[in-house]
């Protein structure tokens, strides 16, 4: 329960006018649901005639203590009743009083209705909070959370895990507190009309509590298992949709469904036992529930038969109507302890994307940069993504404002680690990178990624309009600038030709275009956000000759007076940049231009005579 309780100071405090009304509809309709069976005892005394006793009238004021007014209210109840029986007759009485219990179960079920109808907002609420707060941390964590955990994984957590606290917890809540306020007015009643057969029954409630959360505790370690399942299952679907190409080329069907069938099989199996273990909620409650009855019924029909209760036999008939009202709330919450356990499993889940640790943010006094007037420099700079295995080794790089410097060299080599420390999508190991002598990491992150501008091998596009696209992350942009932007890109032209021009949507991920099309949207997008630094990954590289073409035309109208940083298989596309650093192993080998470099005869002369062949 106090894992139960550190959750709801999370995430009920905005919802608190919420369950104060719930609590006030609960508790007024216990009341009234303890006076409306009160009538049953005058209901059953005047059909059966079970006592002949005379009551007499006694104020309130005459009354000395919270005994005595209790026991006043209880003669001057049946006082009326009396009164009404000698005025109106037996049948009218009846009549009477019958109507009354109408208008207060009237009563009561509107209460019941309001206290679950305040209850929604709160339940719905707390979901959507959940939700944007999953989305929100994933928008803010590091590049370097995302290496290490598995998407389909964290798409779980968002949907499954959500949706089970959803109808485990917040379905739970409403029975949280409805129930316990009932059990505590229903078992008052109950010391109310008999102490000595509610003492009996408390000695034996506590095992039926002891037994129930029992099999709770075990659930809550069950469903954590099925979870785990459930989130391999998903990221084994997100994989195949994402190389379903390649499972086709590769005949590779046959493996990858039998591996999915284990995956569900364990699923299935663990799910199985998280259900049967759930299923017992109901059965094993009602068991004890109606054990509980039987032997209370037969503890107090025992004194009644023996003279020795202190009630008499209408007034047990209340007791044990009043004893089966405080069962069902015992089974709603028995029910809401075996649902509990299971939703808490999914907590501890998105738990470890709410609470992971982000060490990509702001300085404490970050400084704030509009302009880049000087240099980039690189000093001493090294990098890992894991302890004791370095990418980049002691790397210095001036890169002064307005140049071109270009960065080659084989795959792993550290290429794309070099620029993603640039924007801080991560976090240098040791060393420092300065922009105008300023080191990044004293610099606000919006100001510092508001002076970039990306284009990546792989365009990232939104399934949107082509104007929603270019116009990403850009403010205020006019129609007029985003046209002059595309058409700059060589993008224009293409974007006309289709069915409703620049409010055309692009498909997932822009599939309905060509690569070297998604390219060109992604260099208008640059070319808008009019960035001083210029950030190019492998811009080219996987286009056609005539779509690189192009793209190149674009990309040189881009880099005109901004400061570009291009990664660059292709040597033929940085032939003019202002300086080439060749990186081996982390390190940067040679730097120089195209013809001095050639000239020296080392990586970069390989690498160029590679590819003339």
């Amino acid at each position: 329960m106090k894992e139960l309780f550190a959750f709801l100071r999370r995430f009920v405090k905005p919802y608190r006018r919420n369950l104060a009304g719930s609590v006030a509809y609960n508790l007024l309709s216990a009341l009234l649901n303890v006076f409306s069976f009160a009538l049953i005892v005058p209901i059953l005394r005047i059909l059966f005639k079970i006592n002949t006793d005379v009551y007499e009238y006694t104020p309130l004021s005459q009354t000395d203590n919270l005994k005595d007014a209790v026991s006043a209210l209880k003669d001057d109840f049946f006082y009326k009743v009396s009164e009404f029986v000698d005025t109106y007759g037996e049948s009218k009485t009846l009549l009477i009083l019958g109507i009354v219990l109408i208008v207060m179960t009237f009563f009561k079920t509107a209460c019941y209705f309001g206290s679950s109808a305040v209850m929604v907002p709160l339940r719905n609420g707390i979901v959507r909070d959940i939700r944007i707060q999953i989305y929100d941390k994933i928008l803010s964590l590091p590049m370097s959370f995302f290496s290490k955990e598995r998407k389909g994984d964290i798409i779980t957590r968002m949907s499954g895990d959500v949706s089970e606290i959803e109808n485990s917890i917040a379905q739970s809540l409403d029975m949280l507190i409805k129930n316990p306020i009932l059990i505590i007015v229903y078992v008052g009643t109950l010391i109310a009309i008999s102490w000595q057969m509610t003492i009996f029954t408390i000695v034996v409630g506590p095992l039926i509590i002891w037994i129930i959360g029992s099999i709770g505790r075990k659930l809550k370690a069950r469903s954590l298992v099925a979870q785990s399942f459930w989130s391999e299952t998903m990221s084994e679907l997100e994989e195949t949709l994402g190389g379903l190409r390649v499972i086709k080329a590769f005949l590779a069907e046959k493996k990858m469904s039998d591996r999915f069938g284990r995956s569900s099989e364990q699923l299935r199996r663990a799910s199985n036992r998280v259900h049967l273990r759930q299923a017992l909620a109901h059965p094993v409650s009602e068991f004890l529930g109606t054990a509980l009855i039987v032997l209370v019924l037969w503890y107090g029909g025992k004194l009644i038969l023996n003279n020795n209760a202190t009630i008499d036999a209408s007034a047990f008939i209340y007791y044990l109507t009043i004893l089966y009202s405080v069962i069902n709330p015992i089974k709603d919450l028995s029910k809401a302890g075996y649902a509990i356990p299971k939703g808490m499993a999914s907590v501890e889940r998105i738990d470890k994307i709410l609470l992971a640790d982000n060490n990509i943010t702001d300085a404490q006094n970050p400084v704030e940069i509009t302009e880049f007037k000087d240099e980039i420099r690189y000093s001493g700079v090294t990098f890992s993504y894991e302890e004791g295995r370095e990418v980049l080794h002691d790397i210095d790089l001036t890169i002064p404002r307005g140049k071109t410097i270009a960065l080659v060299g084989q795959s792993g080599s550290g290429k794309s680690t070099m620029v993603d420390l640039l924007p801080r999508f991560y976090d240098v190991s040791s060393g420092s990178i300065t922009i105008d002598g300023t080191d990044i990491r004293n610099i606000s992150l919006k100001s510092l990624r508001s002076l970039m501008g990306n284009v990546n091998q792989e365009a990232i596009l939104f399934n949107d309009t082509f104007y929603n696209n270019i116009t990403f992350g850009v403010k205020n942009a006019t129609r007029e600038q985003v046209i002059a932007a595309a058409r700059i890109a060589n993008a224009h032209d293409f974007i006309m030709e289709s069915e409703n021009g620049y409010d055309t949507n692009i498909g997932d991920r822009g599939c309905l275009l060509s690569g070297g099309q998604r390219q060109r949207i992604s260099i208008a997008r640059a070319i808008l956000k009019n960035p001083p630094i210029l950030i190019l990954d492998e811009a080219t590289s996987a286009l056609d000759t005539e779509s690189e073409r192009l793209v190149q035309e674009a990309l040189e109208r881009l880099m005109k007076d901004r400061t570009t940083i291009a990664i660059a298989h292709r040597l033929s596309t940085i032939k003019n940049a202002d300086e080439i650093c060749v990186l081996h192993e982390g390190k940067i080998v040679e730097r120089g231009t195209h013809e001095e470099l050639i000239a020296l005869d080392g990586y970069y002369k390989r690498l160029h005579d590679m590819q003339q062949l």
